[in-house]
């Protein structure tokens, strides 16, 4: 046997045992793969997600476990709906999970090339988050901004008194969406994007909406990539119309920026000073995307937690009126006209509420999804590697072994048996806002507006419902990538 024939004698067998090793590690890997339900051939689980995924996934959990297996399609997925598991996901393997999977929808104008909170973790991410901490959500930034907050507030308060005067019903949600965002408009833009009752304001909460519902509805696209062309349930497209809207207003502000020349000390004047000195450190597009992020997160979430604040209670009267009593007791007994941010740590049972609203009401119930950079074992199992990592937050905040009467809305238990838990990434059992590298940057902001909204809600009116006994109020879910009411609240506010 001459040279070239033995040389390649012995790299045939040795592939062959490279490929018996290879194939022997992925056999063991697949046998650890985490239990999930039987799915049907092509299609996996997809019929079993149902109308409010995060319900039928969080049944499911209950009988393949807390780390569970489904094929959306040709996507495998692994759901974790536990606190302990969510830890090792966010916390111990962190660096593998940091990534994530991009649905359809977010490549609409090539959003996820930039946005800060779908772009992998890298230079131009860490950059951003950067300029988000400092130019927006810092200590001090914050608390230099109190008094655009309180203005808003006060506008909120004046078009509450207003109704109340009139004895006419409060849109809940659509006021707080209102109200928050002014306030995120005012900080970006130095100016204000809607009025109370105004055509504006519901055109702008559509849009805003569309967006969310557009990258949280299950699709088609999603689940069989090669369908990408084809937008075969047009999510793709409904997403780009939503997003040239606010495309086309961010462009007229910018350009508008840069033509008066005069400064005005806003997130966006911020942002074209660091442009002017060097585009390739913050672009155009960087500054379009990153104000389309910070104008998406900071109002629909907001709104929206404030409108299930106010429904559970305005359901449990007698918690209203405790919130009530503490808010009101606080400023007699201090002297104060009202209730500042710094005051906020002084008031348990407001906190008490918030907590329980985000724990029965996460406004986003997976969070954004996650996406394995390599085969990490969790809980026993192998999470593959390219897997799509949902966590059920939803599901982990009604969880029994944890939560007593998981399904009942009882802010005492922050002030009794979890009254160390927070929602600030510190604990797993609670983490609306998510945790660890990719905690929510705007998380420091909507604490101080959620609360101080609640207080200008609560504090100073009594509510009842428009034409509806308590138990016929409905509290039902509108599933995007955020929950919504299914039907608005609609209240009468009525004087003390």
């Amino acid at each position: 046997m001459d040279f070239l024939t033995s040389s390649i004698f012995a790299a045939s067998i040795a592939w062959i045992c490279i490929l018996i090793l290879t194939s022997n590690s992925q056999a063991r890997k697949l046998s650890k793969l985490p239990p999930g339900p039987y799915g049907l051939p092509i299609i996996g689980n997809i019929l079993q997600l149902g109308p409010k995924p995060h319900h039928s996934l969080a049944k499911l959990s209950q009988k393949y476990g807390p780390v569970m297996l489904l094929k959306l399609g040709s996507i495998t997925t692994v759901v974790i709906s536990s606190a302990e598991t969510a830890k090792l996901v966010l916390q111990k393997h962190d660096s593998s999970f940091s990534n994530r999977t991009i649905p359809s929808a977010i490549t609409a104008l090539r959003h996820h090339e930039f946005s800060v909170g779908w772009l992998p973790v890298g230079n131009q991410w860490r950059k951003l988050r950067k300029i988000c901490k400092e130019q927006m959500f810092s200590a001090p930034r914050l608390d230099a901004s109190e008094g655009l907050r309180r203005e808003k507030l006060q506008k909120l308060r004046d078009f509450v008194a207003e109704r109340c005067d009139r004895g006419t019903a409060v849109d809940v949600g659509e006021a707080a969406f209102t109200t928050s965002l002014n306030l995120i408009s005012a900080s970006l833009f130095s100016m204000e994007f809607a009025r109370f009752d105004s055509e504006s304001s519901q055109e702008m909460k559509e849009v805003v909406w569309g967006v969310m519902k557009s990258i949280g509805s299950p699709n088609l696209a999603d689940y069989f990539p090669l369908l990408k062309p084809a937008d075969p349930q047009g999510i793709l497209k409904a997403a780009e119309f939503n997003f040239v809207k606010l495309f086309a207003k961010l462009d007229e502000i910018i350009d508008e920026k840069l033509k008066s020349g005069v400064e005005k000390r806003d997130l966006v004047e911020a942002l074209l000073e660091i442009h002017r000195r060097d585009e390739a450190q913050l672009s155009r597009d960087d500054i379009r995307h990153l104000l389309l992020d910070l104008l998406l997160a900071g109002t629909d979430t907001t709104s929206g937690t404030m409108e299930w604040a106010m429904t559970e209670l305005i359901s449990n009267p007698q918690k209203m009126v405790k919130l009530r009593d503490e808010i009101r007791s606080f400023m007699s007994e201090n002297g104060k006209p009202q209730i500042d941010e710094s005051d906020i740590s002084s008031l348990p049972y407001l906190q008490a509420v918030v907590k329980e609203t985000f724990r029965l009401h996460p406004a986003a119930p997976f969070l954004l999804p996650h996406k394995a950079s390599s085969y990490v074992e969790i809980n026993g199992y192998i999470v593959p590697e390219n897997a799509q990592i949902l966590i059920n937050v939803w599901a982990s905040g009604r969880d029994s072994r944890i939560w007593r009467n998981p399904d009942e809305f009882l802010p005492e238990r922050f002030l009794n048996e979890n009254n160390n838990i927070d929602f600030k990434g510190r604990n797993f059992e609670l983490i609306p806002f998510s945790t660890g590298r990719r905690i929510c940057p705007g998380l420091p902001l909507a604490d101080r507006m959620v609360h101080q909204m609640l207080v200008t809600f609560v504090g100073n009116f009594e509510w009842k419902l428009e034409n509806m006994k308590l138990e016929e109020m409905d509290m039902n879910e509108n599933f995007g990538i955020t929950l919504q009411k299914a039907v608005p609240l609609k209240a009468i506010p009525t004087k003390l």
